[in-house]
């Protein structure tokens, strides 16, 4: 039976940093919780980067294919889908920019 209860879920996410431009990845059960700890610096890998827009997230049924996504995400052919993923949002930035 499908529920809508997106409790249910996990997120892998990829934050983009507003200070240095990097992009960050993570997975989490609570989306909206683990980027406002980003954003308020109470997670230590990212704190010094703030602060953050997130730019994508997926949905997976459970953690053990969140963290092996997560990880793909990491890699350089991960980071190549993504790129590709967002071409089109990296555009808007780079026009908005000039």
């Amino acid at each position: 039976m499908m529920t809508n209860d997106f409790a249910e879920y996990y997120y892998v996410y990829v934050l983009l940093s507003l200070k240095d431009g990097k992009k960050y990845t993570g997975y989490t059960k609570d989306l909206s919780s683990r980027f406002e700890e980003h954003q308020k610096g109470k997670v230590t890998s990212t704190k010094s980067r703030r602060p953050f827009k997130l730019i994508y997230f997926e949905g997976c049924l459970n953690q053990k294919d969140a963290l092996k996504r997560e990880k793909y995400l990491k890699t350089h052919y991960g980071k190549m889908y993504l790129g590709n993923r967002l071409k089109s949002y990296f555009i808007g930035r780079e026009q908005n920019s000039q």
